[in-house]
């Protein structure tokens, strides 16, 4: 039996790079400007908030590439808690960039992205407990 299925695999995949765009969204409107936990982490990487910016999220980018073609693809065993591990994150984008957009009465970075991120989410996590419910329901 396979832990993680076709339609799941796709949309793992659809969602890492609905994070690249989201990513972009967000330096190129420069959320490292006006989002404290952006600038602490960027900070953490160089001085330059752009730069450490940028490479942080090049670097979450490749996690993500990471995650699909060395756990998720092959089914790992391991498989469906990277898949959750990604849905809490991007949920929490998908919820978070719109819930500041509406604090702060207008445009904040990434908030484009962020409803395709949720959308994918739930979808994702549906893909993962569906499965699950049925063999118990049979069980």
């Amino acid at each position: 039996m396979k832990l993680i299925d076709t339609r799941t695999k796709f949309a793992f995949l659809a969602l890492i790079l609905v994070q690249a765009m989201h990513s972009f969204e967000e330096y190129v409107f420069r959320l490292y400007d006006v989002f404290i936990p952006a600038q602490v982490v960027s900070r953490l990487i160089s001085n330059d908030l752009s730069t450490g910016f940028l490479i942080f999220n090049i670097g979450l980018i490749l996690f993500g590439i990471w995650c699909y073609l060395a756990r998720v693809r092959p089914s790992h065993t391991s498989a469906s808690g990277w898949v959750w591990l990604w849905i809490f994150v991007e949920g929490g984008n998908g919820i978070g960039h719109p819930l500041l957009a509406l604090l702060r009465g207008g445009y904040f970075p990434g908030v484009i992205t962020a409803p395709v991120l949720l959308v994918i989410s739930i979808y994702l996590a549906l893909r993962i407990v569906k499965p699950k419910l049925a063999s118990i329901n049979r069980e």
